[in-house]
């Protein structure tokens, strides 16, 4: 290989590293934006305090904490969400999905 080939090289491979650390930042983008939207929604669906609770849950559960998110944010966008969401309410939702998580059992034998 001469100097040439060398430099083509290496010139696509840069080309091809920023290429991919472009799509990178954009995926980043979308991941925050799509994060402030649910935020905005969750805003003006829970009253302060069910907000602080699953921002809780969140930090000990957080796989609990986006079910409950996504399903609380199709539901207002469906429209069968009238009113603000109290904390008594979020509570209630969360047993229900806790208790539907412990129902699995290991037996040995």
């Amino acid at each position: 290989m001469d100097e040439r080939e060398l430099e083509e090289i290496r010139r696509r491979r840069l080309m091809e590293l920023q290429r991919i650390r472009e799509e990178e930042i954009k995926r980043e983008q979308m991941k925050q934006q799509i994060e402030l939207q649910k935020k905005a929604i969750l805003r003006q669906i829970l009253e302060p305090e069910a907000r602080e609770r699953l921002a809780r849950v969140k930090l000990a559960h957080p796989e609990i904490a986006e079910a409950v998110e996504n399903q609380l944010i199709l539901l207002a966008q469906s429209g069968k969400i009238r009113n603000r969401i109290s904390d008594d309410v979020l509570v209630s939702i969360l047993r229900q999905i806790s208790s539907k998580r412990r129902e699995t059992r290991i037996i040995r034998k």
